[in-house]
């Protein structure tokens, strides 16, 4: 990083970032843990000679711990895409106005999770629904283990609570599909034959304007063998959008490979997959009472706020790998 020209290739340079981020979240606890592990042994000494060291023993023991927890957890992010970046969409489903409010309020949630975890957020895409709330976007997510964490979040969360768009106050269960996909860089070889893809241009979404509306910038791409579609008219030109959906394509070819490999490993060990697009994974609850609960895990938190401003957010995501890792 300290050599000259280090930054003439920008998207390069992040990448050298991105990878020794990475690597500092395995190496700095890991040092953190072999050195403090050298000083136990001093406090123990002390404790012997003085009681009221005891508690301090306690803590710093207890703080170790939790230390060795979080490396254990990122031991199990070993999967090839693990520590790429995410791009993640979020569709809004049946529900009506309401589901389109859940999709919205998600999105926040995970870019809430992301800020707090001094991730990278880039908006890719993004389609308001005209009462309230999105009918989809899609963001990237760029950090350590980024995607390790996140493709557990894949399929369909579901929401209870009393609807602020009905006039009778009634209780409606909205929905909310989330897809997630590895960020895959130019070095790793996805196969896709053009004749494949499919182009259509559309003119971007907004709220108006001297240039907006006016071209069809936007870029929608189908891969027609498998029937995947992606969508950006979120860049400035529609050369950018268009680059931009390759890669989201990239991406989503990326993940379909990765659930092809899953799928044979369950079937080897003639286990059922637990998590795929379409399937309900995590209940969220405003009504009767707030709580938000995996319906894989079973992990539970009783605050449905926590959840939501992503405070709590990063226990579902362990309680996932711990789950897929044999480790509940």
């Amino acid at each position: 990083m300290g050599e000259p020209g280090f930054w003439d290739d920008n998207e390069s340079a992040q990448k050298v970032i991105m990878d020794l981020k990475g690597l500092k979240a395995i190496v700095s606890p890991l040092d953190e843990l072999t050195s403090s592990a050298g000083d136990l042994d001093a406090l123990f000494e002390m404790a012997d000679e003085d009681e009221s060291m005891v508690g301090e023993v306690s803590g710093e023991v207890a703080r170790l711990e939790k230390v060795l927890d979080d490396l254990e957890l990122k031991a199990l992010l070993s999967g090839p895409n693990d520590s790429a970046g995410a791009i993640l969409t979020v569709n809004a489903r049946d529900g009506g106005t309401d589901a389109n409010d859940w999709a919205d309020m998600m999105l926040r949630m995970y870019s809430a999770w992301a800020v707090a975890s001094e991730y990278k957020i880039e908006l890719l895409d993004r389609q308001e629904n005209e009462e309230a709330g999105i009918n989809h976007a899609s963001i990237a997510i760029r950090g350590p283990m980024a995607y390790g964490y996140l493709k557990g979040e894949e399929g369909m969360h579901r929401l209870v609570r009393i609807s602020p768009f009905n006039s009778e106050g009634k209780r409606q269960t909205s929905f909310a599909a989330v897809s997630v996909s590895p960020e895959i860089d130019d070095s790793i070889e996805i196969e896709i034959e053009e004749k494949d893809v499919r182009v259509d241009t559309y003119r971007a979404s907004g709220a108006g304007g001297q240039h907006v509306n006016k071209t069809d910038s936007a870029i929608r791409l189908t891969h027609i063998p498998t029937d995947t579609v992606v969508q950006c008219q979120n860049q400035r030109s529609q050369h950018q959008n268009k680059a931009t959906a390759w890669k989201m394509l990239r991406a989503k070819m990326a993940r379909r490979e990765e659930e092809l490999r899953e799928a044979e490993d369950a079937k080897k060990h003639e286990t059922r997959a637990r998590t795929g697009f379409g399937s309900q994974i995590r209940n969220y609850f405003l009504h009767p009472d707030q709580r938000v609960k995996d319906a894989r895990t079973g992990h539970y938190v009783g605050s449905f706020n926590s959840v939501m401003d992503g405070s709590e957010l990063q226990g579902f995501f362990d309680a996932f790998l711990r789950l897929k890792a044999g480790k509940v």
